[in-house]
């Protein structure tokens, strides 16, 4: 098979690697000790973070409902609880890719259930499901206050 006593050495040395405690951070403008080291040596004619690059990621969202209202387009989302910010965050972009007569709107199970990981504020209470869908510009709604023409034909 192969002869690995014979391996040539590569043409740079690798550079010793800065020293560092498991705990101590790398140097400001880095992200990694990796990165810092990276930088000393093989990629030192580099830039290191100067620039930012925007980038889309296409997925698909499949509503639980939807409603056609005249024109307009209602995907209905049934939502006991969001299970991480990253989950509220989705609806977010669902919205920003949604056309001109398409909506998003939330049937909460219950409006007043805290959002994952929202802080407590100063007089106690947290950011709500319904308090978010109001910040976040989406109507919602409660089992109850469901428009009855949604359940009409």
């Amino acid at each position: 098979m192969g002869n690995y006593g014979n391996r040539r050495k590569p043409a740079h040395p690798k550079p010793k690697a800065a020293k560092k405690s498991s705990k101590e951070k790398p140097p400001k403008g880095y992200d990694s000790w990796f990165e810092y080291n990276l930088h000393q040596e093989p990629l030192k004619h580099c830039v290191c973070h100067t620039e930012t690059v925007e980038y889309t990621q296409v997925k698909r969202y499949e509503p639980d409902f939807i409603f056609h209202e005249g024109s307009l387009k209602i995907y209905i989302e049934a939502k006991g609880r969001f299970r991480d910010r990253a989950e509220a965050r989705k609806y977010v972009d669902v919205k920003l890719g949604l056309k001109t007569k398409e909506e998003l709107v939330f049937i909460f199970y219950n409006p007043k259930t805290p959002m994952p990981g929202a802080r407590s504020r100063a007089d106690g209470t947290k950011l709500t499901h319904g308090a978010w869908a109001d910040l976040q510009g989406f109507r919602h709604f409660t089992e109850e206050t469901v428009p009855a023409s949604w359940g009409t034909t």
